[in-house]
């Protein structure tokens, strides 16, 4: 069981022929490694630093013994996983429903909602390679820099060097919102 102190890293499948898939990223105060911590199984990903990390580390038994002695540690772990699977049920909805236009849209929401905001701006630093929202997105760099120019025209995001604006979350949720039917 891994606890990230500080750093941020990115948790990545990748596939036989070596494709990456990026599934969530991680920040600090974020953990890894509870799935085989818990089953005992062989870990379902990798965790990939972007940056440099601290990291401290549980053993397996040590993290079992816990969560059956403090039940408010059981339940702030249960509450961890329903958030996670509430976030993979609507990325499993986006990838068989939307276009891959909106689910680029809809990725740079993610990105923008958990990242420094200020009324309807959102400073994502650093800015994501569109590579790394393409591996997010199952599509390929050149659609997220057609659609990343596209919202710019529109006055939705700007790129500065290393640091992608969202100039308006409200109007960027609101081509979501539209494309998911909500």
């Amino acid at each position: 069981m891994f606890f990230l102190l500080s750093g941020s890293a990115r948790v990545t499948v990748r596939s036989v022929d070596g494709k990456a898939v990026n599934f969530r990223e991680l920040s600090p105060g974020g953990m890894f490694g509870e799935y085989a911590a818990i089953d005992g199984r062989p870990r379902s990903a990798n965790v990939e630093a972007k940056t440099s990390c601290l990291v401290v580390s549980m053993p397996a038994d040590a993290f079992r013994e816990l969560l059956d002695a403090e039940p408010t540690v059981a339940k702030t772990l249960l509450e961890h996983f329903v958030r996670e699977i509430r976030e993979l049920t609507t990325r499993v909805f986006e990838f068989s429903t939307l276009a891959v236009r909106y689910r680029i849209q809809a990725e740079v929401l993610r990105l923008a909602q958990l990242s420094t905001c200020q009324g309807k701006t959102a400073r994502i630093v650093p800015a994501p390679t569109h590579a790394e929202i393409a591996s997010r997105t199952s599509t390929h760099r050149e659609a997220v820099t057609r659609e990343l120019n596209r919202l710019a025209q529109m006055g939705i995001l700007e790129q500065r060097n290393r640091e992608l604006w969202i100039l308006d979350i409200d109007r960027l949720a609101g081509l979501v919102q539209d494309a998911a039917g909500e």
